[in-house]
């Protein structure tokens, strides 16, 4: 169904700033993470992300989520009493969520970052080769897990991390894991 026509008399799918997405803002990163998990078990399509510029309130993080599905997000997160403090309709370019990931080449390496954890990848053998960032006490002990195995062998950073560092490590180990299929 066309919705409008553009300057050019072109119908246009859907009116400019109308989205598709929606945001959940939580107060705390945990938060984030149980809801998270909740919405993916119900079977929402949801994504972690970097919160816009323009929302100040909350954590570091927030879920996108299909807009269309806002009810049911809301009664499931309701159910186990999370509640978020913010939800927003992704109107215009200005409130997209930012990636949490950066991604660095380094030639013979790849180096995936989310939010404060990094991990890098041997791009011939697929050894992960170092693991930091974060401040948590588990991310030592989950870089000894990691480094020095091949990224498809390693187990997964949740099996043992308990903290927003293990949780960020997680992240940036399944976008690598995504970057370099094998």
């Amino acid at each position: 169904m066309k919705f409008l026509k553009n300057i050019f008399g072109k119908a246009e799918d859907k009116p400019r700033g109308v989205s598709e997405k929606g945001i959940l803002v939580f107060h705390h990163t945990s938060e984030v993470i149980e809801a998270e998990a909740l919405l993916r078990e119900a079977g929402l399509d949801v994504r972690v992300m970097g919160p816009p510029p323009e929302i100040q309130t909350g954590c570091d993080m927030v879920i996108e989520f299909p807009i269309m599905h806002q009810l049911q997000a809301l009664d499931i997160l309701e159910e186990k009493r999370i509640k978020p403090i913010q939800v927003t309709a992704v109107q215009d370019h200005l409130l997209e969520p930012v990636s949490l990931f950066n991604v660095k080449d380094f030639g013979d390496y790849l180096m995936v970052r989310a939010a404060n954890m990094k991990i890098t990848v041997d791009k011939k053998s697929l050894e992960i080769v170092n693991v930091s960032g974060g401040g948590c006490p588990d991310v030592p002990f989950l870089a000894g897990q990691l480094v020095g195995r091949r990224l498809h062998e390693a187990p997964e950073p949740r099996k043992y991390g308990r903290t927003l560092c293990g949780y960020s490590l997680q992240l940036a180990y399944e976008e690598m894991k995504r970057r370099c299929p094998g």
